[in-house]
């Protein structure tokens, strides 16, 4: 089957670039490996920064959907030290520039502003190869092909895509989360609750040691919690995660001496807690223009979670799309001009998370004495 632009996953990236390109009136098909929209969770919080995801979503045209799914009061930072004192804290004033939506509900948007049928899910990818005249071929699990003049991969850290460009893979940071959900949480961990507050809190030993512990409150007073480690993978790999007690206990274990009301982050959790290793490409990564294909999102620039990983990806495209529509019948002229501005933008939005901050600098940025970068 021949296709004219076929996306090889529907994350954000990739939907805001079936949007944008379905507004300039371009044919164009999504691949998704997930069996259904519900397959699995899409995470938790996210911040849509002016610059980059809204940007992208005003190309999508889907603001004014956008808009009523912000959470009021998510914009709020609470940091605490291991003891449960609050360091520093700062209301979510309404002037924010950043508003708080979660993933699931931004990407429901995204997909009901595409004609029914561009999404094909449960498409996992097995293959993909070079033809001639700049067109490849994509193979799928259930043995069926399809091949097409212009390929983007979308498809996150572990593109099978990417190869067809480049030779790098992600490599493991010394760091991972374990990823746990208090659900119901003002009435069953009402001390929890109370911690967090109505934003984000970020919770760490002052001392350092890599051991911190990241929350959210989302909607329905859950909280979303993130545990991080820093290990390496070997001593992840001696935790039986299937084991939702045994994990718990030995995750927990770490954390022995910290405030009650913040462990419960961990012991009290509704759900199985899970790993989530943490990966990166090499910051600056790039590739010679190869014809016919290109990268967007995780797969083109991974890097360790900083807040604005999914307004990159949207960003990048919405700027595509557009690029493709600047360009029309010229694939080549289009996808050098996306990656032209792609290189630098991403490189830069790498090298500004490559340094985990310590305490310290965590405390000095949110009071305003330096960057974090």
């Amino acid at each position: 089957m021949h296709t004219p632009v076929t996306i090889i996953g529907a994350g954000l990236g990739g939907l805001v670039l079936a949007r944008v390109l379905h507004l300039h009136g371009i044919p164009v098909t999504v691949y998704e490996a997930d069996a259904s929209v519900t397959t699995r969770s899409q995470g938790g919080m996210l911040d849509i920064h002016e610059d980059n995801g809204q940007l992208a979503l005003k190309d999508a045209d889907v603001m004014d959907e956008f808009r009523v799914l912000i959470l009021e009061g998510r914009q709020a930072i609470r940091l605490m030290d291991r003891d449960g004192t609050v360091l520093f804290e700062k209301a979510d004033d309404g002037t924010g520039a950043s508003p708080e939506v979660q993933r699931g509900e931004l990407r429901q948007i995204l997909l009901d502003a595409l004609p029914e049928g561009t999404v094909r899910w449960g498409h996992k990818v097995t293959g993909v190869r070079a033809l001639t005249d700049g067109r490849h071929e994509v193979t799928f699990a259930d043995g069926h092909a399809v091949d097409t003049r212009l390929l983007v991969g979308a498809d996150g850290a572990w593109s099978r895509v990417r190869p067809l460009l480049s030779d790098a893979t992600p490599a493991y940071v010394g760091r991972s989360f374990v990823e746990t959900h208090l659900l119901d949480a003002d009435t069953r961990h009402p001390a929890t609750a109370k911690a967090v507050g109505g934003g984000t809190l970020v919770a760490f030993d002052p001392d350092g040691n890599g051991k911190w512990l990241v929350a959210h409150r989302e909607r329905g007073g859950a909280l979303h919690a993130y545990i991080t480690l820093a290990e390496p993978r070997s001593w992840f790999d001696t935790i039986d995660f299937t084991d939702a007690d045994a994990a718990t206990a030995r995750i927990a274990a770490e954390y022995d001496g910290w405030a009650p009301e913040l462990t419960a982050l961990i012991t009290e959790g509704s759900t199985t807690p899970v790993l989530r290793p943490l990966h990166a490409l090499p910051v600056g990564h790039r590739w010679d223009r190869v014809p016919g294909v290109t990268l967007l999102g995780d797969a083109a620039h991974l890097s360790t979670p900083n807040g604005a990983g999914a307004g990159l990806a949207m960003l990048d495209g919405a700027e595509l799309g557009k690029a493709i529509a600047a360009h029309p019948g010229d694939v080549e002229t289009a996808l050098a001009a996306y990656e032209r501005e792609l290189f630098p933008r991403s490189a830069d939005a790498a090298a500004a998370v490559a340094h985990h901050p310590t305490p310290q600098e965590m405390m000095a940025f949110f009071t305003g004495r330096e960057s974090l970068t």
